[in-house]
């Protein structure tokens, strides 16, 4: 006897619908291999990596980490529409967490965001970047252009990157690993630098294809170090950064020194490839605020060692950058560019009509004379595009998050686990960026830029772990601990805790 056990018809009806869309899907994936399968393979791997982000957090970190100091010199809209390679990852990495909180929410799963005093002070500088001066202009009757609102919205990208950073970290571990892959990422960055500047093994004829900016391949044949990031002083401050974590990691003894010394040599040789002068101004800056922190004589010595040991190899470049000094100025023929172009083109309009109050504009450019090969003047001052782009309040939230990040990075860069670490290269970047603010808006250099609010996250992510172990001993925080053959492991117990969010 044949026992029949008949199926409901709404599970019918179900079953036909998945077995449609499914073959629906097949019949579209398959027409669009056979005409683009470039573009397959690019949304194959969108949605791989989307995938990857919301079954593991902390690899939206690990890859925008990594990945951004390779991709961020890649001209918007060459690979994807309207955007960098690296924008368009953070947009990826962002959905996949979002998708994820939503996913979340049908558990009872609440993110409750803590928004600290240097966090809150980026918000307050990306609101004086934006809503400000483009509220000014409106009153004023000035035509607002897509160039405004394309750079009214920077800082509240690099917001977004430190958002997906902090949401995507949730223990120490995960820190440590940030630390090394941004290391390892650099590493790889410092090395093109050098055989880029020193024109060694076809490195330029590469960069010529993905990294010359605006399609000008004068930009990576002059003898400095550009690397992937296609802006030399971009590349020096990427190199500065994690030359003081390599610094701070040695300090604290969470490698051996055989690791780490020729990393910080390998950094300081990419910072001096990059034929700067704010450069070499940097790199003083951060032997002495290292020696400050530290309090050692040693350390700044041995980096002065291994600065003279780096700078053999690059006597070429270092050469041609110090004939500029030779002109009737005594400058270099950059800054004297760079102050004509301030005098000519941003500072009598500055500083007409009180527009220095709130801003002429978030604009950072203005279109040049026919008579230059590049179609835009840039402001080639820190100080003066925080004027120009919000005016004395836009100036005053910059220096109250300075004042706050480093008073942050002088009171925690002195402990001895991994937040000292963290804390040191957030004093180290936030310090040299207010120096070098001087001659260029370093704040928001691509890749560097991008390394700085990653850290910044990082540090907020360790802080508030050791703040939820003085309520909790079950998450307290373990130090780094000294792993000869290699950088350093956590103890197994850090992967128990988790940071509230």
């Amino acid at each position: 006897m044949t026992l029949r056990v008949a199926m409901p018809r709404s599970a019918d009806r179900c079953s036909m619908a998945v077995l449609a869309s499914v073959l629906s899907g097949a019949i579209v994936v398959g027409a669009a291999t056979a005409r683009a399968p470039l573009l397959v393979l690019v949304v194959a791997l969108a949605l791989g990596l989307g995938a990857l982000v919301v079954a593991r957090p902390a690899w939206a970190a690990y890859l925008l980490t990594g990945l951004t100091p390779l991709l961020a010199g890649i001209d918007r809209g060459r690979l994807v529409p309207a955007l960098r390679p690296n924008e368009a990852l953070l947009l990826l990495c962002a959905a996949a967490l979002c998708a994820r909180g939503i996913w979340n929410l049908r558990t009872g799963d609440r993110v409750r965001p803590r928004i600290g005093p240097i966090a809150a002070s980026l918000v307050l500088m990306a609101v004086c970047n934006s809503i400000v001066p483009l509220l000014w202009m409106a009153l004023r009757d000035v035509p607002i252009t897509d160039d405004d609102v394309s750079y009214a919205v920077v800082l509240w990208k690099y917001l977004a990157l430190y958002a997906v950073v902090r949401a995507g970290v949730r223990v120490a571990s995960q820190v440590n690993r940030c630390l090394w892959i941004s290391i390892a990422s650099a590493s790889l960055v410092a090395g093109i630098a050098v055989l880029q500047a020193l024109d060694l093994f076809g490195v330029e004829g590469f960069l010529d294809s993905f990294y010359a900016p605006f399609g000008d391949t004068s930009l990576v044949t002059n003898n400095r170090g550009s690397a992937t990031l296609g802006l030399a002083a971009a590349t020096a401050d990427l190199m500065l950064f994690n030359l003081a974590l390599v610094a701070a990691l040695w300090w604290r003894g969470a490698a051996r020194l055989s690791l780490l010394a020729p990393l910080g040599a390998l950094f300081v040789a990419g910072t001096l490839a990059s034929g700067q002068f704010s450069a070499a101004i940097g790199l003083v800056v951060v032997i002495i605020a290292l020696g400050l922190l530290f309090r050692r004589a040693r350390l700044p010595v041995l980096l002065g060692l291994v600065t003279l040991a780096a700078a053999w190899p690059l006597q070429s470049v270092i050469a041609t950058r110090l004939s500029g000094f030779g002109r009737v100025s005594g400058l270099p023929e950059s800054w004297v560019g760079r102050l004509e172009n301030l005098r000519n083109y941003f500072w009598p309009r500055l500083f007409s009509d009180y527009n220095f109050v709130l801003g002429v504009q978030p604009s950072a450019r203005v279109p040049s004379p026919r008579t230059l090969a590049l179609p835009w003047v840039w402001i080639e001052s820190g100080y003066t595009w925080l004027l120009w782009g919000g005016g004395l309040p836009l100036l005053a939230s910059y220096i109250l998050f300075v004042a706050l990040a480093l008073r942050y990075g002088w009171r925690a860069g002195r402990r001895a686990d991994l937040e000292g670490v963290v804390a040191t290269g957030v004093l180290v970047a936030v310090l040299v960026v207010a120096v070098l603010m001087l001659f260029d808006p370093h704040l928001t250099y691509r890749g560097s830029g991008d390394l700085l609010f990653i850290l910044l996250a990082l540090a907020a992510a360790l802080e508030a772990r050791r703040r939820d172990a003085s309520t909790d001993p079950r998450t307290a925080t373990a130090d780094l601990v000294v792993r000869p053959a290699g950088p350093p492991r956590l103890p197994h117990h850090e992967h128990d805790g988790r940071v509230q969010r």
